[in-house]
């Protein structure tokens, strides 16, 4: 990306590591996708053209572009070594390009049939974005925004969405106690504000209330896959020397001690929700 676009530090520190982020993060089911894509009227009509905001390393691009309509998506990351990953999987249909949220320079306006944003519209869930988002989409065309909440991560599950086991509670709350960097989460569900005052605007860009829904699943993960998973969390990748120590010693614990449902492959059952929403640019 270009020097100019500002990014949150807690993003560009705890998201270097592209690699592990794209191995250790998890896709999306087919039934939350299907139903957003519903939603924004894109399921079963082929060739929409759909910007893909925030990309990442291409977790939600690689589902989009494995889906049968043959969408032509434009993928936007501001972080060189996620978009360099995305890059490289060379997907069908898919042309990445560095931009943010305020400045999606390469897309013209009126250019896409739908936006979608992927576990990242906390990020940048101002007015100015939903600006740029409003520009380059066709009139009546829809914003859709889509999060995996994986019940033991600080940084997803609202506090008024309860953990389906005690042991998700405690490291949720362990990853969460004492830090802090300012940025607002998906959890604190500041991101939805912004629609709000929008709404008040002389000209208001999308419409209100947001649609909303969440899917419920759960997969089975090793404690090192498991911990492989909350080091992809940007301040969890960052804790060096004896905090990290301390950390893995109490993360250890919480699995030995806990009320985790165990398979006979050494895999313990994780709980999560994949909630999405939706909202029509006027």
């Amino acid at each position: 990306m270009a020097s100019t676009h500002a990014i949150h530090d807690a993003a560009s520190k705890g998201f270097h590591n592209a690699q592990s982020y794209d191995a250790h993060r998890p896709s999306y089911g087919d039934a939350a996708v299907s139903s957003l894509l519903r939603h924004l009227g894109h399921e079963g009509k082929a060739g929409s053209r759909i910007v893909d905001l925030g990309a990442g390393t291409g977790k939600f691009t690689e589902v989009l572009a494995a889906r049968p309509e043959g969408f032509e998506i434009v993928a936007v990351e501001p972080l060189d070594s996620m978009r360099e990953t995305l890059a490289a999987k060379q997907l069908k249909g898919v042309e990445t390009r560095a931009g943010t949220a305020s400045r999606i320079e390469s897309v013209e306006d009126g250019w896409a049939d739908g936006c979608i944003v992927a576990q990242a519209f906390h990020w940048f869930a101002k007015e100015e974005s939903l600006k740029e988002i409003h520009r380059v989409l066709k009139p009546g065309a829809k914003l859709g925004l889509i999060w995996n909440v994986e019940e033991f991560l600080e940084d997803n599950r609202p506090v008024s969405w309860p953990a389906t086991t005690t042991w998700e509670h405690q490291l949720e709350e362990l990853s969460f106690s004492g830090h802090s960097d300012g940025q607002p989460r998906f959890r604190h569900l500041e991101w939805t504000k912004v629609f709000g005052r929008q709404a008040e605007a002389e000209e208001p860009l999308f419409s209100t209330p947001i649609g909303t829904d969440r899917v419920h699943w759960s997969v089975w993960l090793t404690p090192e896959g498991l911990w492989d998973r909350i080091n992809t969390l940007s301040w969890n990748a960052i804790r060096e020397g004896e905090g990290r120590r301390e950390f893995r010693e109490k993360f250890d614990k919480i699995l030995q001690e806990g009320d985790g449902k165990w398979n006979d492959k050494g895999e313990i059952e994780v709980h999560g929700s994949t909630f999405f929403a939706w909202t029509e640019r006027l």
